[in-house]
């Protein structure tokens, strides 16, 4: 039997895995490709997928090709570096420094479009998770005291040391005043009532034990799910910078998940439900649009930030700027992709879990 789990299992993993990265990846290059359509810059070859070619084929200038590890893909624009540009009036370097900043942007901007329609149609199909104010709980976070000692999603609190519980802010009130003293609870799952003893942890100035409140799906109009759609898009973009932007003032290890915590991530969602792991690859799709935008060379960010110099200076940028710039963005991505895989490692042989992002209601960790 473990064998046979062991095997249905990754049945599930290694396609949702694949079909994340390709579509995230794939339509990140597509909108490279859209806009040197529509500004007239010829493209060498455009592929889905990295690898040997499982077909191919060439139209108008272009070698459209699909290729066997479906992954991602790639765009070449004709002349995209300085060494490769022959002066050809449709090659990349021969237009002027804003259409090359509009070809770099298109590719964050694709992605924002698919996690504006994921976010979308999840919550208008699956509807909206709003709070409920009795003492049920929502999603309980790993490795927190409230998990460990057997609670799960959907268990009633009834009682905290003997005191009767009539709503979540009673119940969080008293796990917030009692850090560091161990608590019983009463909880009723499947209509029997059953106790246990937690101790709730330090964390931001009060107690925790790793719970969050219940929620009921709520179906809401289509355009009130765009308004959603659009906020996701919003809110996550602003949460990965102001949280990346405080650990940088404190001073604190970044929390980064790399390739390998990204994948245990998609496992996790690809597991939980169909809803869960379509939303998470809206997630995705937000983070690599952001991580894009970043103002490192090599990313599309960074080449913005050159190009945009090269039109406030009005001096043409030189190969060797390029040179230089893209070997420091590149040396930089990959301290920061060691730095992730290591932490990815640590949190797994540290019986650590990645948790994956809350429901698009206001954080109720308590």
């Amino acid at each position: 039997m473990g064998i046979v789990h062991y095997i249905s299992d990754h049945l599930i993993t290694l396609p949702a895995i694949a079909l994340t990265f390709g579509l995230v990846i794939y339509l990140h290059e597509f909108g490279h490709f859209l806009v040197c359509r529509l500004l007239k810059i010829r493209v060498d070859a455009f592929a889905f997928g990295f690898g040997p070619e499982v077909w191919s084929k060439v139209k108008d200038g272009t070698k459209y090709s699909i290729n066997w590890i479906p992954l991602g893909g790639y765009v070449k624009p004709a002349g995209e570096t300085l060494d490769d540009a022959k002066g050809a009036p449709d090659e990349f370097f021969s237009k002027p420094w804003y259409d090359r900043i509009w070809v770099h942007l298109a590719g964050p901007a694709m992605n924002y479009i698919l996690a504006f329609l994921i976010f979308t149609g999840v919550i208008w199909i699956a509807g909206l998770p709003m709070p409920v104010s009795d003492p049920v709980l929502g999603e309980l976070l790993e490795n927190y005291p409230a998990y460990s000692a057997g609670l799960r999603e959907g268990d009633r609190i009834l009682t905290l040391d003997g005191h009767k519980i009539g709503d979540w802010e009673q119940l969080a009130y008293m796990i917030h005043a009692r850090s560091g003293q161990t608590i019983a609870l009463t909880y009723e799952r499947g209509g029997k009532q059953l106790s246990v003893s937690v101790t709730p942890i330090f964390e931001d100035g009060e107690g925790h034990i790793g719970i969050t409140q219940g929620t009921v799906m709520k179906h809401i109009g289509f355009f009130k799910s765009a308004g959603m759609g659009a906020y996701q898009c919003w809110y996550w973009t602003w949460k990965t910078i102001t949280t990346l932007a405080s650990k940088i003032y404190h001073r604190e290890k970044p929390d980064l998940a790399g390739p390998v915590g990204i994948a245990s991530m998609i496992n996790q969602a690809a597991h939980s439900g169909f809803a869960d792991f379509i939303f998470l690859i809206g997630l995705i799709s937000v983070a690599v649009g952001v991580f894009n935008l970043f103002p490192i060379p090599v990313l599309d960010g960074g080449q913005c930030v050159l190009f945009l110099w090269e039109g406030i200076s009005r001096k043409k940028l030189t190969e060797k700027v390029f040179v230089v710039a893209n070997s420091m963005g590149f040396a930089f991505l990959l301290c920061v992709l060691v730095f992730a895989t290591y932490g990815d490692l640590m949190r797994m042989f540290g019986n650590h879990s990645v948790k994956t992002a809350p429901p698009p209601a206001a954080d109720t960790k308590k």
